[in-house]
């Protein structure tokens, strides 16, 4: 059976709700208000106050637990945009949009609630003993890896010439000395 429950009207962008709405789709309704109480964003009350009011529809209209109630659909759309001016400089106006949305939440009992399995306990190694087998592997590559490189001929490396030398410069006031006393 599916309970709804919609907020019209919210003062809040539809943007800034869908990122909250996102994160409780598919979760059982308790571990989604926990969810939203932590979340620290204007949405996330919100949202909070339209789950709630659908648990409490499907509490005293259907007769069902909110323990096997799942959040199926959280959905936000576009409300009504207020538009107002904002005085600019040399007697423009600027627009300013207030934005408002409308907040949907469909819960249902259809879909079972499956408890997380305990991780399995494996025989892990401890950080000490993977950096030794680590080392040890690589200390194995190379001398495997060295064995093939000398076994190649290599062409012989030329020593690099050293540069040539620069001319001596002359500075300006010896090259007027040398000219005058010519």
């Amino acid at each position: 059976m599916q309970i709804k429950s919609i907020y019209k009207g919210a003062r809040i962008s539809a943007f800034k709700c869908r990122e909250v709405t996102r994160a409780i789709q598919g979760l059982p309704v308790a571990a989604a208000l926990d969810l939203l109480a932590f979340t620290p964003k204007k949405a996330a009350g919100l949202i909070a106050k339209t789950l709630k009011s659908a648990v409490a529809n499907a509490e005293n209209n259907n007769q069902l637990r909110a323990e096997k109630l799942v959040v199926q659909e959280a959905t936000v759309g576009e409300g009504p945009t207020f538009k107002r001016f904002q005085p600019k400089a040399r007697g423009s106006a600027g627009p300013i949009r207030k934005r408002t949305s409308h907040i949907r939440i469909i819960l249902t009992d259809e879909i079972i609630i499956e408890p997380k399995r305990k991780p399995r306990k494996s025989a892990s190694k401890k950080k000490g003993q993977k950096a030794v087998s680590k080392s040890k592997a690589q200390a194995s590559k190379p001398a495997q890896a060295s064995k093939p490189v000398q076994a190649e001929a290599a062409a012989p490396v030329k020593p690099e010439a050293p540069p040539p030398a620069a001319p001596a410069v002359e500075s300006s006031s010896e090259s007027q000395a040398a000219t005058t006393q010519e």
